[in-house]
């Protein structure tokens, strides 16, 4: 989203394509970049920080901060609820920053319907079995997690279209930088 100042930028894939770490090599590059940090009510897992990573938090709470018209957006990915707090991405936007929500397929869907100048970068797996190999090596999902994540992520690429511009993350370097090259020519 052009907004009077800042913009709004979409930043999408399946789980396990190297969202995370794309967006990190790209905010350490540049620093005027301002990630919002989504509510999740699934468990935290190992290595990751509550404030840093996502806010945890239950869906009771998710559910009344909804109520309360504090959800910008909100997705269910497989069993947990995922959304982007309000307030914050209004502030950011208002003082002219370029602000990314790392941000689920339907979750962009509901952005674009908002503002529709909001821009989208979709993370792809360089195949679908290299995609398999990644969730596998993260130890973090038993079978049926995994088989429902590849199913999800399936639906997804093909959702991919609906975005702006697709990155290919095969090389973290290659498409960190890409990310960067499309976000500082917006």
């Amino acid at each position: 989203m052009t907004n009077k100042n800042g913009v709004l930028v979409l930043f999408s894939g399946p789980s396990g394509v190297g969202k995370d770490t794309v967006l990190d090599i790209v905010l350490n590059k540049d620093n005027s970049l301002q990630r919002s940090i989504s509510l999740t009510t699934r468990d935290i897992r190992e290595n990751e920080v509550d404030g840093r990573d996502y806010y945890f938090i239950s869906k009771d709470k998710f559910n009344n901060m909804i109520e309360n018209g504090e959800v910008l957006e909100f997705a269910q990915y497989g069993k947990n609820l995922y959304g982007t707090p309000k307030g914050p991405v209004d502030k950011w936007l208002s003082e002219g920053k370029t602000v990314i929500l790392k941000i689920e397929v339907q979750g962009a869907q509901q952005i674009k319907k908002i503002y529709p100048d909001a821009v989208g970068i979709f993370v792809l797996p360089p195949s679908m079995d290299e995609l398999e190999n990644r969730l596998r090596s993260r130890g973090t999902e038993n079978e049926e997690d995994i088989q429902k994540r590849l199913e999800i992520a399936r639906n997804e690429v093909a959702k991919s279209v609906d975005y702006d511009y697709t990155v290919v993350n095969d090389d973290l370097d290659i498409a960190s930088n890409d990310v960067l090259k499309i976000i500082n020519a917006l």
